[in-house]
């Protein structure tokens, strides 16, 4: 039987479409003994790149210092021909700049609280999460892809 893979892939615009439509990136690092570390993070797409904040001394942040391979992964779709998803693989750059920093919690606060979050009120509330957090910057080296609605139905 023929593989439908190349039926399936997402184009790159699509890619884009789907991550700026997600909420939830299933993110996947070295741990200390080899294993897996998989952890779930809000994220935004800024300038093209995955980013993220997450506390300094997470185990993530730990795993990344130690080897900055990284893996993630979204997805969605209740049924079979529902299934959608994009898995990336690359490093994670962490970003210890506090402009940066604040500017990565700006992005994800937004996304996920809207513009409020930019407010006089807010502002001050993620300037003191960005003194304890550290920003990450996911270099993606290679996108698979998945799409089963492509199949209309069929396998």
């Amino acid at each position: 039987m023929a593989s439908k893979r190349g039926n399936i892939t997402m184009t790159d615009d699509e890619v884009t479409a789907y991550l700026a439509d997600q909420k939830v990136l299933n993110v996947a690092t070295i741990g200390p003994s080899g294993h897996p570390h998989v952890v779930a993070m809000w994220y935004e797409v800024v300038d093209g790149k995955i980013v993220f904040w997450t506390f300094g001394k997470s185990q993530k942040i730990i795993n990344l210092r130690r080897d900055a391979k990284m893996t993630a992964l979204i997805e969605s779709g209740e049924t079979y021909n529902e299934l959608r998803g994009v898995e990336l693989v690359g490093t994670g750059r962490i970003i210890e700049d506090f402009d940066q920093i604040l500017a990565i919690g700006k992005a994800v606060g937004v996304k996920y609280n809207g513009a409020d979050i930019l407010s006089d009120a807010a502002l001050p509330f993620l300037e003191a999460q960005a003194h304890k957090r550290l920003g990450v910057i996911f270099d993606v080296e290679r996108v698979i892809s998945w799409d089963h609605r492509k199949l209309g139905g069929g396998y």
